[in-house]
């Protein structure tokens, strides 16, 4: 193990992002987020347990930082993707397909946070307690764009955002757990169920 040298004043917040990065490298490497141990982590980053430990109370809050930093990511890809784009429904297309790509892209993170038992309730989205709450307003926003420009009926934007994210998180869950799926093509398959949401919700 190196050891590093205590770290000046007012550098724990650099400590912190070095324990989260070498948190994911090792969820990465081992692709199992029970094979990463506090041992492990602090001998990445050259620190001891009880060092780790005044950043993060215990391993569950150090993985959903490090989890949590992926919707940061996502925010900013879906952005990236639909700045272009000015139809409303056509950037929702963009968005799913962002999402999933993503999703497929950082297996380990997605399964961490949306893909373990957990208990939510609707005060825990509003009071942003729940990981990815920013990148489902976007897709509210999306949703409620598609209203506006009479592409969708007008009704509750928040249950449409959640049937649509639910079948975006489905996709992504099926081609993470199950290597080969879907058989007619990613691309194809959620084109298709993308296309017949928005026929349903059309006016």
């Amino acid at each position: 193990m190196r050891r590093r040298s205590r770290s000046p004043r007012g550098e724990g917040e650099r400590l912190r992002d070095e324990i989260l990065a070498a948190t994911e490298k090792l969820l990465i490497s081992t692709g199992d987020a029970d094979r990463v141990s506090i041992r492990m982590i602090s001998e990445a980053v050259g620190v001891t347990a009880p060092s780790l430990y005044m950043h993060f109370p215990d391993k569950d809050a150090l993985l959903f930082a490090v989890c949590q930093a992926q919707f940061v990511r996502l925010e900013r890809a879906i952005e990236a993707a639909v700045r272009d784009i000015d139809d409303p429904v056509q950037r929702l297309h963009a968005m799913g397909h962002t999402y999933v790509r993503f999703g497929v892209e950082h297996p380990e993170q997605y399964r961490i946070l949306l893909m373990t038992k957990m208990q939510v309730t609707r005060d825990d989205f509003e009071a942003g307690t729940i990981p990815g709450v920013s990148a489902f307003t976007q897709l509210l926003r999306a949703v409620e764009a598609c209203m506006d420009a009479g592409a969708f009926r007008r009704g509750d934007a928040f249950l449409v955002a959640t049937g649509l994210w639910a079948v975006v998180h489905g996709i992504t869950s099926l081609r993470i757990s199950m290597h080969g799926f879907p058989f007619v093509g990613g691309t194809e398959l959620l084109d298709h169920v993308l296309a017949v949401q928005v026929k349903g919700l059309a006016p």
